[in-house]
């Protein structure tokens, strides 16, 4: 099916009531296209923790709205020319150009899978999507088979890399180790790789986690090496709701707070009873300060807890939380605008 995506160049003033007027005309959805920072309130309430390209916010904007075959896309044109031409008289609507182009129907959940290769992400570690033939030159690294599903990772970003980094330095043969916010599990099979003797992957996430089993399955992983499980160390955690005035959230809170002690008596129940010896997480630094409480009751002493998701900004605080919870931060590695923090427990 082909669309008729049609863009009116316009002002950030002028964009609502744009919007508003496509919708009178029976269109369903606009795009709009501004250079408008966002506010430290929105990031916060985004949960961003990824550097933005901020443009420079010049007033200008883009209206924007695909048009399929049921609509006569001379008309829209006319109309919306003619209420650029009213709004005019009230407010600036900039260039007010309207362009007009075609666009093919596509199948957007399957097309990214052309941009996704076999590629290195350490000298002896290769990744690659099911659907290629691993490289020549790979020679006889090891291989992780992923098939992210809805973008729960591919370890292409740096991030993963600087984890994958981290557990062959720190983590030995033999290990056990506790991946929270497994994604796609990829650190997780990296690590049943690398020699773990068991790893427990865990995501807040079902999709995501069913997301790795599908994965762990097609690298021929079993549940004697590796587990997933759905669960949230940091349900509960005060460091994430501060609204504990009233006392019906503090009964919230406690049945909450109950859920993650169970979540953390299933974690350890699947090794055993036993405490692990290396957590990874690659995840957000505001997730990572909260976990540097909860993780030295999954982590034995001497453990090493691998923390990366962390833009260089926010290392001191990360590594700041993490001391102040019994850990003694052994190595901060950069890589672009992200790092890695690896601690030992000596709590």
């Amino acid at each position: 099916m082909k669309w008729t995506k049609l863009t009116v160049d316009t002002t950030v003033e002028a964009v609502d009531l744009i919007a508003s007027f496509m919708e009178d005309l029976g269109i369903e959805g606009v795009m709009i296209e501004d250079h408008v920072p966002l506010t430290e309130e929105e990031k916060r309430a985004m949960y961003v923790d990824i550097p933005l390209v901020d443009g420079v916010d010049d007033g200008s904007s883009k209206v924007s709205c695909f048009l399929d075959e049921s609509f006569d896309v001379d008309q829209i044109r006319k109309d919306v020319g003619e209420e650029l031409v009213r709004l005019s008289e009230f407010f600036s609507v900039g260039t007010g150009e309207i362009t007009v182009s075609i666009t093919e129907d596509k199948d957007w959940m399957n097309n990214w899978k052309e941009f996704f290769h076999p590629f290195a992400v350490s000298e002896d570690i290769w990744v690659k999507p099911p659907w290629e033939e691993l490289p020549a030159e790979a020679g006889s690294a090891k291989v992780v088979t992923i098939d992210p599903g809805v973008a729960f990772g591919t370890g292409t970003h740096e991030t993963t890399k600087l984890c994958i980094g981290a557990l062959k330095k720190y983590m030995k043969e033999g290990d056990t180790v506790f991946d929270v916010g497994a994604g796609s599990g990829i650190l997780s099979m990296v690590a049943v790789l690398l020699g773990a003797g068991f790893v427990h992957g865990m995501d807040i996430d079902e999709a995501a986690v069913r997301s790795a089993m599908d994965n762990a399955r097609l690298n021929n992983m079993n549940e004697e090496k590796l587990r997933f499980t759905c669960g949230n160390l940091l349900a509960g955690s005060p460091l994430l709701d501060n609204s504990y005035s009233l006392e019906s959230k503090k009964i919230e809170a406690r049945n909450e707070t109950e859920k993650a002690d169970d979540v953390m008596k299933q974690a350890l129940a699947l090794n055993g009873g036993k405490v692990y010896d290396v957590v990874v997480a690659n995840i957000l630094a505001d997730v990572i300060i909260p976990l540097s409480a909860v993780v030295p009751a999954c982590l034995k002493e001497d453990g090493y807890f691998i923390a990366s998701g962390i833009v260089a900004e926010r290392a001191s605080d990360v590594s700041a939380a993490m001391e102040a919870n019994g850990f003694t931060v052994t190595e901060i590695i950069p890589m672009g605008e992200w790092v890695s923090v690896i601690a030992r427990n000596t709590h």
